[in-house]
């Protein structure tokens, strides 16, 4: 591409709960409190597209976090994201007020099965007109799993091979469907070609599913796949299926190490990786001066709580930290026992220098659950729009997933103060480019058989 032509992608990162992300967010004194309505989405939605915004997608677990001693007590006392709603269910409510906005939520390959998602997101698609992404995750903790009937969480690598075979299955269903199968055409009674509607047939490992499928394609022909996997075997995956890859890169010099590293890792999957965004976390806090955005950050990073990190340090982990002394370091078998977000794990590993790192040193250098926990852009419109251009421009990352510090007032003060800054220099679109979520990503329209070609290369 066009370095020159080259235009930063935008993500709103939602979660359909009672805080973003950050959980002090609730406890802002802006932040709206109704978010069991639509109107509470909606608001946000409106505002997104506002922005020119390529899409807002949502963040789920299927548990609250409740792995720290055993308890959901003070998940629910302090809001550390206790209340979770189905996130396809909200996204149809925005869908509703928007029109060009792409809609993205997160689905499980490990607690569903591969017809259910298909046709759940086949059906959003079509409801939305082409804006839909899929969010691929594997999923946490045994918290998740004892909601599902299971005793524990598959092991790291073992979800990876049993998600690889989910998105075969699913993505297989949504090509028994061709593009000219639906004909509906009264006079002569055919409602549509018999002969270009498939039977899956899927036999395999974890996965039988026959069909045939119940929903034709889409204007975008099938939903985007989004992935967010950064350990080794989570890497390989993404760069197997993702077309947009969420990334948290702490700061500019491990953004372009890492970002270079997936590119790499995404060509030598077989694929072109310019056709792979990839975006990173990241906070802004924006005022019209850089002492009032340094206040504003001061005032939202003081509504974190001690409890906040520890429940969702545990959560991510699936360890619990309460039994182990808060100085000493983790020993090899506790830190082999980790069995969650291993790329988490990984980073505080890194950032610490230390390959045993303490509970106080997962606390400190995570800074989960704090604002610091991604990348934070302060300052004002100049001062914020420097450093996004900064990492846009030398090899940080293709744009950014905004996290909310509080709703939605976040989105309405990057919207009215840095949108307009990125677009006068030339960085962001001041415009939609078409009508589907791929047509705005510079993605092409998914015909059948598309996606074995992407993430199987090297069969014939």
């Amino acid at each position: 591409m066009n370095q020159s032509s080259r235009k930063m992608t935008m993500i709103g990162f939602l979660q359909a709960q009672n805080c973003s992300v950050y959980p002090g967010s609730w406890r802002h004194a802006a932040t709206m409190t109704d978010f069991l309505t639509p109107e509470y989405y909606q608001r946000i939605a409106r505002v997104l597209e506002e922005g020119k915004f390529h899409m807002a997608f949502f963040d789920d677990r299927l548990a609250m976090p409740d792995i720290y001693s055993g308890d959901h007590r003070d998940t629910v006392a302090h809001g550390i994201r206790a209340t979770k709603l189905d996130p396809t269910i909200v996204l149809g409510a925005m869908a509703g007020v928007t029109t060009k906005l792409g809609l993205g939520a997160t689905y499980s390959t490990t607690y569903y099965e591969p017809f259910h998602v298909a046709r759940l997101f086949a059906t959003l698609d079509l409801m939305t007109k082409g804006r839909v992404a899929w969010n691929v995750v594997t999923s946490l903790n045994d918290s998740e799993a004892a909601n599902f009937g299971q005793n524990g969480h598959l092991e790291h690598d073992l979800r990876y091979d049993r998600a690889d075979e989910f998105l075969e299955t699913a993505l297989g269903h949504w090509d028994t469907w061709e593009e000219e199968a639906l004909v509906v055409d009264k006079e002569s009674g055919l409602f549509a070609h018999p002969e270009k509607v498939k039977r899956l047939d899927h036999e395999g490992k974890f996965f039988n599913s026959r069909g045939p499928f119940t929903v034709p394609m889409s204007p975008q022909g099938q939903p985007v796949l989004l992935q967010a996997g950064q350990s080794g075997r989570g890497k390989a995956f993404a760069a197997r299926w993702a077309e947009l890859i969420f990334v948290v890169y702490p700061n500019l010099k491990i953004a372009k190490k890492q970002y270079a590293d997936m590119k790499a890792t995404i060509a030598e999957a077989g694929r072109d990786p310019e056709k792979v965004q990839i975006a990173t976390a990241v906070y802004v806090v924006v005022a019209e001066t850089d002492e009032l955005a340094q206040q504003k950050f001061e005032y939202m990073d003081k509504l974190a709580k001690p409890e906040d990190a520890l429940a969702l340090i545990c959560e991510v982990l699936n360890y619990d930290f309460s039994k182990r002394d808060y100085e000493t370091p983790l020993s090899d078998d506790d830190m082999a026992a980790v069995s969650g977000w291993q790329a988490f794990r990984d980073r505080v590993v890194t950032l610490s220098g230390k390959p045993n790192p303490s509970v106080r040193d997962f606390v400190e250098y995570s800074n989960r659950a704090r604002l610091r926990e991604f990348n934070v852009f302060i300052g004002s419109p100049k001062t914020v729009a420097d450093e996004m251009e900064q990492w846009f421009k030398e090899g940080g990352c293709d744009g950014f997933v905004l996290t909310p510090t509080h709703m939605p007032g976040s989105y309405e003060d990057f919207v009215r103060l840095v949108v307009p800054e990125l677009q006068r220099r030339g960085l962001y679109r001041t415009d939609y480019e078409g009508d589907t979520l791929r047509s705005n990503l510079g993605l092409p329209y998914a015909n059948s058989g598309d996606w074995k070609a992407q993430a199987f290369p090297h069969k014939k």
